[in-house]
């Protein structure tokens, strides 16, 4: 069944993980009595797998991340589960958990979704092209957004504490950053966690309370590199992002991006993410 997906030839370290993790994904959906139906889609440094799959009650999207025992609890682990709270917004539903451990290095938890219609806005979490949005997608991105502000949570994003140190740590602590408005956000709203041609968001397991407009910010950052998107989103969202609150979520986004660039992802972003904090801290 679905065990016997094809290994992939090579035998370096990654492709090594890939076919682990291509094994994790069988082994689930013979679980779930689910059957793969395309190629999995790994996540970011193969952490996860996913794939459209079929069953008896129809398509679902089966999900499995691999983690140490260690990181595998709290709420990054829980998050897409616990997100079944947040409802009038277009994204996916968990219907069904497994958890299992590889020895004692590895703790898999597999989660059955139902699909969101369409296909990523990217295929990478930074925007490259533009995705030509109709204007009713961009509504339904405000008006999500706005729905999931205002759910109640006790989940945390990122708090004070995390707030003043990744800024601190990368501006000076002579920048500013207090946090004067909290919101719930989404953790990780980049192009290819949004759908099209209808609006949808994927991806919650970093969901939880944070600076007012970190969302918007975050998908600000990620659209540097589109220069009329980044304005679109900066215009949709200035009454969150052009406030004392909204300039502290766009420099902690800033921050924690560029810690990514630090570790070689997205390099092409480093210069202006660079240019965006230079204009926040010398309006």
């Amino acid at each position: 069944m679905n065990r016997h997906l094809a290994p992939e030839p090579d035998i370096d370290a990654d492709a090594v993980f890939r076919n682990f993790m291509r094994h994790n994904l069988g082994k689930a959906a013979d679980h779930f009595g689910l059957a793969v139906v395309d190629e999995p889609v790994f996540g970011w440094r193969l952490r996860s797998i996913g794939a459209n799959t079929a069953g008896s009650q129809g398509g679902r999207w089966l999900r499995v991340v691999s983690e140490e025992p260690r990181w595998a609890m709290g709420y990054a682990w829980t998050g897409n589960l616990d997100a079944n709270v947040v409802v009038d917004v277009a994204k996916p539903r968990v219907l069904d958990v497994f958890e299992w451990p590889e020895g004692d290095w590895r703790q898999q938890r597999a989660e059955v979704m139902t699909l969101i219609p369409g296909a990523p806005c990217s295929r990478g979490d930074v925007l490259r092209t533009s995705p030509n949005l109709s204007d009713a997608w961009w509504a339904d991105l405000r008006r999500s957004l706005d729905t999931i502000a205002r759910t109640a949570t006790d989940r945390s994003h990122a708090d004070q504490g995390r707030v003043v140190e990744r800024i601190h740590g990368r501006f000076g602590e002579s920048v500013d950053a207090t946090v004067t408005r909290s919101a719930t956000v989404h953790g990780d709203l980049h192009w290819s966690n949004l759908m099209r041609p209808r609006f949808g968001v994927l991806d919650w397991e970093l969901w939880g309370r944070g600076p007012e407009g970190m969302a918007a910010a975050t998908l600000l950052c990620y659209s540097l590199l589109e220069p009329s998107v980044a304005a679109t989103v900066q215009t949709l969202f200035a009454d969150v992002l052009d406030t004392p609150t909204g300039r502290v979520a766009q420099l902690y986004v800033v921050a924690r991006l560029l810690r990514r660039v630090d570790g070689g992802d997205h390099p092409d972003l480093a210069a202006p993410l660079v240019r965006h904090a230079k204009n926040l801290l010398d309006p």
